[in-house]
């Protein structure tokens, strides 16, 4: 017995550190396909943005309607996000390349719709519709399609490589696994051979972990599913909706000003009710990309100055409608630890509904601070606003949910749904306190 206890014992050391070993360069493995994803996913966020860009240049060319440059800045800044993001994660030579060379055809396409819309502010939308058919746009649009093509096509290589990388290690470590598992058993054999009710529960026990890694295994698959559903649906959104909404917006816009005359009043009644209906859908697209790009950014935590990033998100909302009298306050020196990024998305959105729901108030009151409690700090921010139910507390924080009509106070109901989800992602809680027309406090914490 003692022979067959240390032959048992050593085998599952052994297979214990070949397990190991398996199942970090299992984990490594796994990382390098989430990098293709991820590489896969800005690229078609990149091609999304610029079609999308090109869509608002064409919007002022025809319309000349300052909106559309709007949103041609901002499809703009999500494509140099785009390129910087795949470049930060990108390890493989060939595709840093290639990211390289896709930087450069987007800098000459948007070279390109800069110089369309200069020409349309100076000499009207003739002179850039003649530019624009000359052709030349469309020939640098399709260098970075090809361009983007090929990226996607050299990733999904790497992901097939990298996919078998995961697969063998896989194999590998459940082959150490299995060999553990019967060293074990034979361990138990040799050392509690006389407890035989004991082994059978052993064993019952064991087939339990067996089925409860099955059942693993099949909502891993699940989730691989879901998310590349998830994939796909932004990528619907961003690409296949938000164009379109863009070009209703802009020839509605376009046969009001230029057929005004022969539209009777419904007519143009109803063409401006498709354009508010268009722009109020744009609007909730962008939410709702937001709210998941929330729950998939990586988090970087580092210090942040939460005092500087209140005051800026307070001198934006003055600088959108300087003619409000908001007394608006910051406590100085307040300091956290969580990514800039994310916490001010929060910042934007309390201190805008603040703001939002003390536009009746001839003169308001809007504050940012902090408070001890049980040695915790709570930030919050609070307004002397329209305030709302404690009844509906429960509501407040889930997507789509408004206490109050869009007509009184506009808005798509995802702020606070997403205010949440960034806080818990940080650790942190997140809550509400308020009556009506007595204003409202919104308070989180954050983990030190």
């Amino acid at each position: 017995m003692g022979l067959g206890f240390w032959a048992a014992f050593f085998l599952l050391a052994f297979a214990s550190v070949g397990a190991f070993c398996g199942v970090r360069g299992l984990l490594a493995a796994n990382r390098w396909v989430a990098v293709t994803h991820a590489l896969l996913e800005w690229n078609a966020r990149l091609l999304a943005a610029v079609e999308s860009a090109e869509a608002g240049s064409r919007g002022f060319v025809l319309t000349g309607e300052p909106e559309f440059l709007s949103s041609y800045a901002s499809d703009g800044r999500l494509a140099r996000e785009c390129l910087r993001e795949s470049a930060a994660i990108a390890r493989d030579p060939g595709s840093r390349g290639e990211l390289a060379v896709m930087g450069t055809l987007v800098a000459k396409k948007f070279a390109f719709m800069d110089e369309t819309l200069a020409l349309r502010r100076r000499q009207g939308r003739a002179a850039a519709e003649r530019l624009i058919a000359k052709g030349e746009g469309k020939r640098r649009m399709d260098a970075l399609l090809a361009a983007a093509a090929g990226f996607a096509a050299g990733e999904r290589r790497l992901l097939e490589v990298r996919t078998a990388a995961v697969r063998a290690e896989a194999a590998l470590t459940l082959t150490f696994l299995a060999g553990g598992s019967l060293a074990g058993l034979a361990l138990l054999g040799a050392v509690f051979w006389t407890l035989r009710r004991e082994s059978a529960l052993r064993r019952l026990n064991e087939e339990r972990v067996l089925q409860l890694n099955e059942l693993l295994a099949r909502r891993k698959l699940e989730l691989e599913a879901a998310n590349k559903e998830l994939e796909a649906f932004s990528y619907s959104v961003s690409h296949d909706l938000r164009a379109p909404l863009r070009a209703m917006d802009g020839f509605s816009q376009a046969l009001i000003e230029e057929f005004s005359d022969r539209l009777p009043s419904q007519g143009r009644d109803y063409l401006g009710r498709v354009r508010a209906a268009a722009q109020r859908m744009a609007r909730l697209i962008d939410d709702l990309l937001a709210l998941s790009r929330v729950t998939r950014t990586e988090l970087r935590r580092e210090a942040v100055d939460l005092s500087a990033l209140a005051w800026s998100a307070g001198e934006e909302l003055s600088r959108c409608e300087p003619g409000r009298r908001v007394d608006f306050s910051v406590a100085p020196g307040l300091r956290a630890q969580g990514d800039p990024a994310l916490l001010r998305v929060v910042l934007d959105n309390l201190l805008g509904n603040a703001w939002k729901f003390t536009a009746l108030k001839p003169r308001a009151r809007v504050e940012f601070g902090a408070a001890e409690s049980d040695g915790q700090t709570s930030y919050f921010v609070r307004d002397d606003g329209a305030g709302f139910d404690p009844a509906y507390t429960g509501k407040l924080f889930g997507a789509f949910q408004r206490l109050h009509g869009s007509s009184e106070f506009p808005g798509t109901g995802i702020g606070l749904a997403t205010v949440q989800r960034i806080i818990r992602r940080h650790g942190g809680e997140v809550w509400a306190e308020g009556a009506v027309g007595r204003g409202a406090t919104f308070r989180f914490t954050l983990p030190r």
